[in-house]
């Protein structure tokens, strides 16, 4: 049985994202396609421009046949910690294995060298690293740059790779099967239309410049016509659907006020114990809580050389969802331990089956079955995983355009979408 395996964050679902499972389709026959998609907070430290619901259904209504949604610790994490828990929870399944990626540079060879290069860190590139480390840089800046230096000593064209968002987190993808020696084979497709950062809206415009388009120009129901030839028709009549109901478009600038408060009123001490604060990042965060009154303020008054804008938004997440050291911890050490059913197809049903006779993660294909695992578990690490992924989705809905959708507990009164 071949099933193949994809990661997304479909935020929205657009042209590039058809055109990636239609060439996999070309390169193989699958039994069927899952898809591992972020919930309502993503990589980058942002909330989706609409729920993870609707983007699981425009996702189904494009190919894929099962979407299992990728947990907030996960998906509001580094790039290799995304590609960990979404890479993981598609191995345990237990029936994928095929996995497809897009990337600029869709030379395999090359980007199972780079894997292999951070998978086993050769001293020398450790030196490098550690140089670059030192100078104050980030430590996404310092491997990068840290690897381009060591790619051009062992192979000069290995330079070319390492440019473009697409294709390091296909590395990363790379990085953790080849890590943890899980037997998914790789699909690398060339990506097509405008880059990751692009904010032009054409056939295949980025999900950056539809977002973008989303939240400048959208007055009443209407939709920026460059907008809507971006998107294949299903997934815009779903979006068009979720901004006549106020619930969408979703902006970052609604959790202004609530992370300021929650900034305000914590101690420097509490903000210390939070994922990824240290070397004093408490007593910034504080300063800059207490002199700022915009997000976007906030945001600057944090960064720094060492601290992108990215992990940034990200650490503000943490601290407003208080995600500790020790949670982040145990949740690495277990990995992911249940799916999160967001939706299926006829085949998605059947392949669902499957996965329940092969994987040993705990199944919420009800969302009963979450609530009562919940209800059973709660002193526990699944209980602590699914309380932070239910806060996830609660403040999600505080941040809906219209008031009347704002209600709580979705989690655990949500079925998933099922399509024909």
């Amino acid at each position: 049985m071949a099933v193949l395996g994809i990661v997304a964050e479909y935020n929205p679902f657009h042209n590039g994202h058809l055109y990636l499972i239609n060439k996999a389709k070309e390169e193989q026959t699958f039994d069927a396609i899952i898809v591992v998609m972020s919930g309502d907070f993503l990589q980058r430290g942002e909330p989706a421009v609409c729920d993870k619901w609707s983007r699981a259904e425009m996702a189904l209504n494009c190919g894929a046949d099962l979407v299992i949604e990728l947990p907030f610790y996960f998906a509001a994490r580094s790039a290799y910690n995304f590609a960990r828990g979404a890479i993981q929870l598609l191995h345990r399944t237990g029936v994928v294995s095929y996995l497809a990626f897009g990337a600029e540079n869709a030379d395999l060879p090359g980007l199972k060298t780079i894997a292999r290069i951070i998978a086993r860190e050769p001293e020398e590139f450790k030196a490098i690293l550690k140089l670059h480390l030192a100078s104050g840089q980030s430590f996404a800046l310092a491997r990068s740059l840290a690897l381009q230096e060591y790619a051009a000593k062992i192979q000069s064209d290995l330079q070319q790779t390492l440019q473009g968002p697409n294709n390091i987190l296909a590395i990363e993808y790379l990085h953790v099967i080849d890590k943890e020696k899980l037997p998914l084979t790789p699909l690398v497709i060339s990506r097509t239309g405008s880059s990751y950062h692009s904010t032009e809206l054409t056939g295949h415009s980025s999900a950056t410049a539809i977002r973008q388009a989303l939240l400048s120009h959208v007055h009443g129901d209407e939709i920026n016509d460059k907008v809507i030839s971006s998107m294949p028709v299903p997934c815009l009549k779903i979006l068009q659907r979720e901004i006549t109901g106020g619930r969408a478009p979703v902006r970052a600038e609604f959790l202004e006020q609530t992370i300021l408060y929650k900034l305000r009123t914590s101690s420097a001490l509490a903000l210390a114990d939070i994922y990824e604060i240290s070397e004093g990042l408490e007593y910034r965060i504080k300063a800059a809580a207490n002199s700022c009154g915009s997000l976007g303020n906030l945001r600057q008054g944090i960064k720094s050389k060492r601290y992108s804008l990215s992990r940034i938004n990200r650490i503000l997440l943490y601290s407003l969802f208080d995600l500790s050291k020790n949670q982040v911890n145990s949740f690495d050490k277990e990995g992911p331990l249940y799916m999160h059913i967001l939706g299926f197809s006829a085949k998605g049903q059947k392949i669902l089956q499957k996965i329940k006779i092969k994987s040993q993660l705990k199944i919420f294909s009800r969302s009963s079955d979450m609530k009562r695992c919940y209800d059973k578990s709660r002193t526990s690490v699944i209980g602590d995983m699914i309380a932070i992924d239910t806060m996830a989705t609660d403040i999600y809905s505080l941040l809906l355009p219209t008031p009347s959708a704002r209600s709580g507990g979705k989690d655990f009164t949500t079925s998933p979408v099922m399509i024909n």
